[in-house]
């Protein structure tokens, strides 16, 4: 009875065999999570085919988009300051409209 409790307190006993079956389950546990993640990259591959089709009739290119942005005016542009730490967003908003209401006039 001596003994098993000396080997029971042993250093194998107390580090070695915990590690060992953290080594094992985590193993098992990592191919759980990498099943899991096959299986909804196996989901999302599947698309609706009504969707599919609305996806095909809008056609979006490069061009398209750089001709949207050519038409912006990008020369007239103003430098708006978001509000700082410990500031309201709305006061500073509503401060900004009372400046520009009284620059206009």
């Amino acid at each position: 009875m001596e003994r098993l409790r000396k080997v029971c307190r042993g250093r194998t006993m107390t580090f070695g065999v915990p590690l060992l079956l953290y080594l094992v389950g985590g193993s098992f546990g990592l191919r759980e999570f990498a099943q899991i993640r096959y299986d909804v990259h196996k989901l999302h591959g599947k698309v609706d085919p009504a969707l599919k089709e609305k996806l095909k009739q809008n056609n979006v290119t490069l061009e398209s988009e750089y001709e949207k942005l050519e038409k912006s005016d990008l020369n007239n542009w103003e430098n708006i300051r978001g509000p700082q730490l410990g500031e309201d967003s709305r006061t500073v908003q509503k401060q900004r409209r009372e400046a520009a209401r009284l620059k206009a006039q």
